[in-house]
C-alpha cells in the first residue's frame, strides 16, 4: 500500500517522530510520561553498559533491561551465535529441535535440585502462566498462594497472583482461587498452607518491583519446609534474580533452597532474544505431562525457536564459564557498603537494600514533614509517587545514567546494571547519585517541594 513505512525510513525517525508515532498509534499516556520526564531521548547505539543518544553522547545504563542484560547490550558471543543459525529453520513443530535439546540440558545441569524439565517461551510472564499450570494439573489442586507486593507479570494468570491492586483492579475478577500472604511471614505463611488445598506457593527469592525487598535469613528455607509439610508445590519466580543477578546463578541457592518448579527469562535470552523458561522437576513433570496424551496441553508457537535458543546457549554458557555470578557479589557488596554511606550522610534517603548487582534506594516522601502538614499531605502524595521517577530523571539529564524506580513502590530507584560493569562505571554512578542528593541536602520538605516544583515546571512548559 501507498505510504507504508520502510525499515530505512524507521531508523531515520527523529525524537518528535517517535514520540507522534507513540502518542497516535502506540501508547499516548506512555508518551507524555516519557515526555514529562525527559525519558524519550533517541538512542541509536549500543554496546556492553553504554549506550549513546543521536546527538552522539554517552549514557550509562543501570536498568539494564529491568535484569535482561546481565551482559550487557549487544554481546558479542551471543550476536556471534546467532549468526551460526541464520538459514536453520527457526520455527518447524514437525520435528524436534536439538538447540532445545541443549539448552534444557545445560539448565538442568546448573539449576538447584532435581530442576530437570523445560517448557521454552517467550517471556517470564509466560513462564509464571506455565507454572501455574503445571501446578494446578500435578496437583490435582486448585489453589495458589502469593505474596502481597509481589510482581509476576502482567497476562491474566501470572497478574493472579501479582501482588499490586492498581494492576489488578482494572482487570476483576482474576483468576479464583488465588490467596495473597504477606511477604517474609512464616506464620501468615502457615496459615494459608495448614488447610491443605493449595497446589503451590509462589514468590520471589527477593521482590524486584516491590521495591527490592530482601527477606530475612531463612524465609525461603521456612517456606520450602511449609510446602512439604502440607504437600504443596514451590514455584520460585528467579526471572528477575537468575543467571548470578544477586552473586549466585540463583538466589535460592543462597539457602540451598530446591524448588519443585522455577520461572526463568530476562537475561536468559542474553539481552537479544526473547526467552522464557519453566522449569520443573522430574516427578511433578512426569505426572503432569508425561504421556503422549497430555504432552501437548501447554505449547507454544514461537517457544523453543532455534534464535532464541542459540542466544539462550551462549548467554549461560558466558555467564557460568566466566563467573559472572561471583563478579555480581564483589561488586554489589561495595556498591551496597557506599550506598550505606551516603544513607547515613543525607536524610533524604530512607534505606538501601539489595544484594549482588539487584540493589534498591528507598527515598522518603515528606510524611509527617511541616510542609506536608500545611498542603493537607499533598507533598507526601506527590513524593510517594514522583520522587523516585525525579532522581532518576536527574541522573538521566545531568549525568547521563539511565535508571528507574520499581513498579510496585515509586520511592524506590533500582541499580540493576549488567553484570559486566566496571569498578570505574559504579563509581561514577554512585557519586553522581550522591551529587544530586547533596543538591537537596535540606530538610525532606523542601526536598520534596524542590522536587514537586520541578515536576510544575516541567509540566506548565509542556
Amino acid at each position: 500500500m501507498d505510504g507504508m513505512i520502510t525499515l530505512e525510513e524507521a531508523l531515520g525517525y527523529d525524537r518528535k517522530l517517535t514520540r507522534e508515532g507513540y502518542r497516535e498509534y502506540v501508547n499516548p499516556g506512555l508518551a507524555s510520561m516519557m515526555a514529562l520526564l525527559d525519558f524519550d531521548k533517541r538512542f541509536v547505539k549500543a554496546e556492553g553498559v553504554v549506550v549513546w543518544d543521536d546527538r552522539g553522547n554517552e549514557y550509562l545504563d543501570f536498568l539494564g533491561g529491568y535484569g535482561a542484560l546481565n551482559l550487557g547490550h549487544n554481546p558479542t558471543v551471543v550476536m556471534e551465535a546467532l549468526r551460526k543459525v541464520f538459514g536453520v529453520p527457526n520455527i518447524l513443530q514437525a520435528s524436534l529441535n536439538p538447540l532445545a535439546a541443549a539448552l534444557a540440558d545445560n539448565l538442568a545441569r546448573i539449576t538447584p535440585g532435581d530442576l530437570r524439565y523445560s517448557f521454552f517461551c517467550n517471556s517470564g510472564t509466560e513462564a509464571v502462566e506455565a507454572a501455574l499450570k503445571l501446578a494446578r494439573i500435578c496437583s490435582g489442586k486448585s489453589r495458589i498462594i502469593y505474596c502481597r507486593n509481589s510482581f509476576h507479570g502482567k497476562s491474566f494468570g501470572s497478574l493472579s497472583v501479582t501482588g499490586r491492586e492498581k494492576y489488578r483492579t482494572p482487570f476483576a475478577p482474576t483468576l479464583p482461587d488465588c490467596c495473597a500472604v504477606e511477604y517474609d511471614n512464616l506464620e501468615e505463611m502457615e496459615k494459608a498452607l495448614s488447610k491443605g488445598d493449595a497446589a503451590a506457593v509462589i514468590l520471589e527469592p527477593i521482590q524486584g518491583e516491590g521495591g527490592i525487598v530482601v527477606p530475612r535469613a531463612g524465609y525461603l528455607k521456612g517456606v520450602r519446609k511449609l510446602c512439604d509439610k502440607y504437600k504443596a508445590l514451590l514455584i520460585v519466580d528467579e526471572i528477575q534474580t537468575g543467571f548470578g543477578r544477586t552473586g549466585k546463578l540463583f538466589d535460592c541457592q543462597h539457602e540451598d533452597v530446591e524448588p519443585d518448579i522455577m520461572c526463568l527469562a530476562k537475561s536468559l535470552g542474553g539481552g537479544m532474544m526473547p526467552i522464557g523458561a519453566c522449569m520443573a522437576a522430574s516427578k511433578v513433570y512426569r505426572k503432569a505431562y508425561g504421556s503422549m496424551d497430555k504432552c501437548l496441553l501447554h505449547t507454544s508457537t514461537f517457544g523453543g525457536n532455534s534464535l532464541a535458543m542459540a542466544a539462550g546457549l551462549a548467554a549461560v554458557g558466558y555467564i557460568v564459564e566466566n563467573r559472572l555470578d561471583k563478579r555480581a557479589a564483589e561488586l554489589g557488596e561495595y556498591a551496597l557498603k557506599r550506598l550505606q554511606d551516603i544513607k547515613k550522610k543525607y536524610p533524604l534517603v530512607r534505606d538501601v537494600r539489595g544484594r549482588g548487582l539487584l540493589l534498591g534506594i528507598e527515598f522518603r516522601s515528606g510524611e509527617g514533614s511541616l510542609l506536608d502538614r500545611m498542603t493537607g499531605g499533598t507533598v507526601s502524595r506527590l513524593g510517594r509517587e514522583y520522587i523516585g521517577a525525579l532522581v532518576a530523571g536527574e541522573l538521566l539529564n545531568k549525568y547521563r545514567i539511565i535508571t528507574a524506580y520499581t513498579l510496585n513502590n515509586p520511592n524506590v530507584i533500582r541499580l540493576e546494571p549488567p553484570l559486566i560493569v566496571s569498578r570505574e562505571q559504579l563509581d561514577y554512578m554512585l557519586d553522581s547519585l550522591e551529587k544530586v542528593l547533596e543538591a537537596n541536602k535540606g530538610t525532606i520538605g523542601m526536598a520534596i517541594s524542590g522536587v514537586t516544583s520541578s515536576l510544575a515546571s516541567k509540566i506548565m512548559g509542556r
